[in-house]
């Protein structure tokens, strides 16, 4: 009996493969106004499968007819399965981050660590400076990703200032904007903007944690605190 157990689990490894495959060639030849599909796997479900699209993650049939859009969630452990898929799927190596764009903050013991993409004219990245001042025992990385009209030119004063750290709370907590950058000073905002598109930011403010997974939008401290603590335990 022993000797058809692993031609059997070949077999049936095999046979996954090919479903996935078929699946995938069908959602690309069928409905091109998808997009390129990246990736296809079987999902906990029976009979239900991931599919990645730029950087989103679709359910579909057995068929490949039919397309979901929302969030799974096992009701024995109340676990979002969703949300657990994609911060592997779409997780970026967080030591890769461009550290060296950023304006680094450390916050008590600053053994936890997050970066953010933020813009200077963005209201919901100034309501996001008032929950972190609640966060502690952080080191924050801010990447100054202007996209909003006028913001370059703040950005640019804001990283031509003697102390970066404190013109940017100024700024942000005070409203107290920087005076402006000597002429012979600039912001290497190409590199910023290269960076945000690489990772497809669509908007500011978005936080990157350890883990690598990016969460778009101002979240409130506790959320914060939240992520900063489970991605501190899975980096153990």
């Amino acid at each position: 009996m022993k000797k058809f157990v692993l031609p059997l689990l070949l077999l049936v490894a095999s046979s996954a493969y090919a479903n996935e495959a078929s699946i995938q060639a069908h959602l690309e030849k069928n409905y091109p106004l998808l997009g390129k599909v990246e990736q296809v796997h079987k999902s906990p479900i029976k009979g239900l499968y991931e599919v990645v699209v730029q950087d989103h993650l679709f359910y579909t049939d057995e068929s490949g007819n039919y397309l979901i859009d929302g969030q799974i969630y096992d009701l024995r452990s109340m676990r979002n399965l969703t949300e657990a898929r994609e911060r592997k799927l779409f997780a970026v190596n967080f030591d890769k981050l461009p550290f060296d764009l950023t304006i680094k903050e450390v916050k008590g013991n600053g053994k936890r660590k997050m970066l953010i993409f933020t813009d200077p004219n963005c209201a919901f990245c100034k309501r996001l400076e008032g929950e972190l001042a609640k966060v502690d025992n952080v080191t924050i990385y801010r990447l100054l990703f202007p996209i909003f009209p006028g913001s370059p030119e703040k950005v640019r004063a804001v990283w031509c200032s003697k102390n970066r750290e404190q013109a940017w709370e100024n700024l942000m907590v005070k409203g107290v904007a920087p005076a402006p950058a000597n002429p012979g000073c600039s912001y290497p905002l190409d590199q910023a903007m290269a960076w945000g598109k690489k990772m497809r930011v669509n908007g500011t403010p978005a936080l990157v944690f350890a883990d690598g997974m990016m969460v778009p939008g101002a979240l409130p401290a506790s959320e914060i605190e939240k992520e900063l603590n489970s991605t501190a335990a899975s980096k153990k």
